[in-house]
């Protein structure tokens, strides 16, 4: 099994900016552990002559409509639909706080 060092829980909780408590890292470096296992066991399977695919779903047909072009809505009334609003833009709330 692959196994973190607590040290490494702590790189990569400051490089993240996640603060944790010693429970959550202890849990944090555990399942990471899993991870890179299990990893490790799919780089041990054999490709050799397997094709690379781009989508499990190459066969499958789109199920969902064609795009379409239609009327734009005017401005107002989309604004309108808005909960905030201001110089003719959406007003949405920060999402990075410095």
């Amino acid at each position: 099994m692959f196994e973190l060092q607590e040290d490494d829980i702590e790189k990569l909780s400051k490089l993240c900016h996640i603060e944790c408590t010693e429970k959550e890292k202890k849990k944090l470096r555990q399942n990471l552990s899993e991870i890179l296992t299990y990893a490790a066991q799919l780089q041990e399977i054999n490709t050799e002559g397997v094709a690379p695919c781009n989508s499990v779903l190459e066969n499958r047909k789109n199920s969902l409509r064609e795009d379409e072009i239609g009327d734009l809505l005017p401005r107002e009334t989309f604004l309108n639909n808005a909960p905030s609003h201001t110089g003719g833009m959406i007003r949405v709330p920060p999402v990075i706080k410095f």
